[in-house]
C-alpha cells in the first residue's frame, strides 16, 4: 500500500527538506548522512575484538577474536561492541551531541548502535547508561549516554534503568590522560544506589556510553555492577578509539 503525503506534509517538505545530520546538506530522507559525510564516517564492520569492539584485520566469522590489548589484560566486562571508529564525522557528531545540544543526533546514533550490538542483546538484558556526576549534569543539562540508552531500550523493547549507577565522586575529564591516569581518575567513582541493588542480582546488564578510549570508565562501572551481583556485564558504545590511533 502506498501512503500519500497530505498537502500540508508536502508543503512542509518543500519548505524544510531533509538535511544531513552532520553538515546540513540536503538528503533524501530525515536523520541520515549525506554522501560526503557518510564517506568520512568509519562504521565498524568485519572482524572486531569480542571484548572491546576495536576493528581487527580480516573478515568476520564465527570465531570470537581478541585484540592484543585484551589478550594481555582482559576487561572486567564480558563482551563489547562499537558502531563507529572515533574520528572524522563521527567525532564531529559526538562533540555536537555532548556540547552542542544536538539530542536529535540520538535518532541515528541509537540505530547504528543497535545494529552493532547484535547478539549482546538477550531477552532479559537491562540497559544501563554511564552516569554523569550531578555537577556536570547541571552544567550540561542532560546525559548523552542516557539519551542513547533510552532510545536503544525503546527500539529493542528492553528494560531501561537510568538510575542504577551513581557517580559518587566528581572527576576531571578524561581527555588528555594516559591509561593509568584514566584508571586512577575513575577509581571508585561509581556505586550502585541501594534501592536499586536488588535489580542487579543475577542480571544481564548492558552498559551504554558514547565513546570508549581505554575502557577505564566502563571498567569502573562494570566493577560496581559485578560487585552488586550482576551475572554478566556487556558494553556498547557509539564510537571506539582504535588502539593504533
Amino acid at each position: 500500500m502506498v501512503l500519500l503525503q497530505s498537502p500540508v506534509q508536502t508543503a512542509v517538505r518543500m519548505l524544510y527538506p531533509p538535511q544531513c545530520i552532520s553538515c546540513r546538506a540536503e538528503t533524501d530522507s530525515d536523520f541520515e548522512l549525506c554522501k560526503t559525510c557518510w564517506e568520512n564516517t568509519e562504521f565498524i564492520s568485519g572482524t572486531v575484538c569480542d571484548a572491546c569492539g576495536t576493528p581487527l584485520p580480516g573478515e568476520s566469522g564465527d570465531t570470537k577474536t581478541l585484540c592484543d590489548s585484551c589478550i594481555c589484560e582482559r576487561p572486567l566486562w564480558d563482551r563489547g561492541r562499537a558502531a563507529l571508529k572515533y574520528g572524522g564525522t563521527a567525532r564531529k557528531m559526538i562533540l555536537a551531541l555532548k556540547y552542542g545540544d544536538r539530542s536529535d543526533l540520538c535518532v541515528s546514533m541509537a540505530r547504528w548502535m543497535t545494529a552493532a550490538a547484535g547478539d549482546l542483546i538477550q531477552s532479559d538484558t537491562i540497559i544501563v547508561p554511564v552516569p554523569l556526576h550531578r555537577f556536570r549534569f547541571f552544567r550540561r543539562r542532560y546525559n548523552q549516554a542516557a539519551l542513547l540508552a533510552a532510545r536503544i531500550a525503546g527500539m529493542l523493547d528492553r528494560r531501561f534503568e537510568p538510575n542504577i549507577l551513581h557517580r559518587c565522586r566528581a572527576t576531571p575529564i578524561q581527555d588528555g590522560l594516559g591509561r593509568e591516569e584514566r584508571i586512577n581518575n575513575v577509581k571508585q567513582a561509581f556505586e550502585i544506589k541501594p534501592k536499586k541493588s536488588e535489580i542487579l542480582k543475577k542480571a544481564n546488564i548492558l552498559i551504554v556510553d558514547d565513546v570508549m578510549t581505554t575502557g577505564a570508565t566502563l571498567s569502573a562501572c562494570t566493577d560496581a555492577c559485578l560487585t552488586s551481583g550482576a551475572e554478566t556485564v556487556n558494553v556498547l558504545v557509539l564510537a571506539r578509539v582504535a588502539h593504533n590511533d
